[in-house]
């Protein structure tokens, strides 16, 4: 039956919108205690990830950049609340309709999260708990405050927004002091020495130059990609890492087990497939970790097993080739970053660092599983999205310094190149159509890090273009060939246009 309440549609609607903004925070304050991955707008954007076609992707992230999660998720947030609003209105004249869509939208935030890779039934409960607190709260509107009594609507407007602020706070809270926390275990861990420590790249491993890129990329500055919409939080009293597939036995390791076996540290440079001709998705750390060839040989790997799938605790999966596990390379488990366990955000409690390849195929971050099997047998999270097969990562350099305006005179060019596994043996460096000039280097100790290189400029008035490329350590020039980053990673030179006054 349809009935009209007194107070007006906007009022209504006010309070739909009140009652679903209260929702969602508690929603999201029972997550952080329990699941945070289960929060009602993380659950329903993982999903979004997931089913968007591949090509709408692609356009938003070009879009857009690294800021592609972050706005999906405040668009999810105001497309809640706007419908909240309408639920409002509806629910003046009909409100059995309007009690039906609150019940579907938690249903869709419970089933998006029961869905997601690595969480179980109860990940319903914070959408259920949305819905019920979004339901509950404008039946007490319905009940109390529908008359256009301008007291009424204070007392409600005080109650909803109230329940919003605390549970935000408290999800806040939650975060990072309470149960759901994983700072504290990450801070009272203490990492061992090093059995293999780093070989020291030597006096001029860094020119010291304004705006150049140091070697060493600080853990707050590295770039962070992955699909993680909130950064799963891992208990690592109870994390373990499997190893299974095409092996002769399956082995389960726990942290202690990885901290007690022998601990190598490296310098490995890190880059995303993603990374545009110039751009910054790459950096230089200092792993310390366990060697992921010695691990794998304790279970006996299958000599047809050509593919080492790795696993996220949130589902995520990369897929790398075995028989670059095992020729050589530094590829390991890493435990620690720049002399700190692993950050967070950048896979505490572990994570798969292989020298060599994209991060798309290598570098797994909240690492939990190892499955030896074939390319022909099963298909990795970004392969089944239209990227390739792994490939190397191919020779880029970068200009640092100056990008846009100098001073005429001596003007110090600068940057950074790479070519992982292959080293940089050569940059050079072209102002307008010149001749290319050979560029200083910094001192590398291995192949797997970025070099720096700089020039001195003679630089006159005027605007002048200054195009930079690298040659790796086989020989082999960059290419000037235009690539896009699909679907194995950008090529060209970079270059950048000054204007020097």
């Amino acid at each position: 039956m349809n009935t009209t309440q007194p107070a007006s549609p906007r009022a209504w609607g006010a309070a739909g919108l009140l009652a679903t903004l209260a929702g969602l925070a508690v929603g999201h304050l029972v997550a952080a205690f329990a699941a945070p991955r289960a929060a009602p707008l993380s659950a329903l954007s993982d999903t979004v990830i997931a089913v968007v076609p591949l090509e709408v992707s692609h356009w938003f992230i070009d879009l857009v950049g690294t800021l592609d999660k972050p706005l999906l998720v405040i668009g999810l947030a105001i497309g809640v609340a706007l419908a909240g609003y309408w639920i409002g209105r509806l629910w003046r004249t009909r409100p059995w309709p309007a009690r039906a869509a609150i019940l579907a939208f938690a249903l869709l935030g419970a089933a998006a999260a029961v869905t997601r890779p690595g969480l179980g039934a109860g990940a319903a409960v914070p959408s259920l708990l949305a819905g019920a607190v979004a339901l509950a709260g404008l039946q007490w509107w319905a009940s109390r405050f529908s008359a256009p009594s301008a007291t009424g609507r204070r007392g409600f407007l005080a109650a909803a927004g109230g329940v919003a602020a605390a549970a935000v706070a408290a999800s806040w809270w939650a975060g990072r002091v309470g149960p759901a926390a994983v700072e504290a275990d990450r801070e009272a861990l203490t990492l061992p020495e090093p059995d293999v420590p780093a070989v020291e790249p030597g006096p001029v491993a860094e020119f010291e130059q304004r705006g150049l890129s140091p070697y060493l990329t600080p853990n707050q500055d590295f770039y962070r990609i992955d699909t993680a919409i909130t950064v799963p939080r891992v208990d690592v009293d109870t994390w373990t890492l499997r190893v299974h597939g095409m092996v002769d036995r399956e082995r389960t390791y726990t942290m202690d087990d990885l901290l007690g076996r022998e601990l190598i540290e490296r310098d490995i440079t890190l880059c995303c497939v993603s990374n545009q001709v110039g751009g910054d998705l790459v950096g230089n750390a200092r792993w310390l970790g366990v060697a992921l060839a010695d691990l794998l040989a304790e279970s006996g790997v299958d000599p047809g097993a050509d593919q080492l799938v790795s696993r996220s605790t949130d589902g995520w999966t990369a897929g790398s080739p075995t028989d670059l596990v095992f020729d050589g390379r530094d590829a390991m488990i890493a435990l620690g970053m720049n002399g700190q366990p692993l950050p967070v955000d950048h896979g505490w409690p572990a994570r798969l660092v292989i020298p060599g390849l994209y991060g798309y195929v290598s570098a797994t971050k909240w690492l939990t599983e190892l499955e030896l099997t074939t390319f022909d047998a099963y298909d990795a999270y970004w392969i089944t999205r239209g990227w390739s097969t792994p490939r190397p990562i191919k020779t880029q350099s970068r200009i640092d310094t100056p990008r846009s305006k100098a001073d005429s005179g001596t003007v110090v060019v600068a940057g950074v190149a790479w070519a992982q596994h292959r080293g940089i043996s050569a940059v050079e460096l072209r102002v307008d159509d010149g001749a290319w000039q050979p560029c200083r280097l910094s001192d590398v100790a291995t192949t797997d890090t970025w070099r720096q290189w700089l020039l001195e400029w003679d630089a006159e008035p005027g605007d002048h273009t200054l195009t930079v490329r690298a040659t790796d350590g086989d020989g082999t020039p960059q290419t000037s060939d235009v690539q896009g980053v699909i679907p194995d990673g950008a090529t060209g030179l970079h270059s950048v246009t000054v204007t020097v006054s």
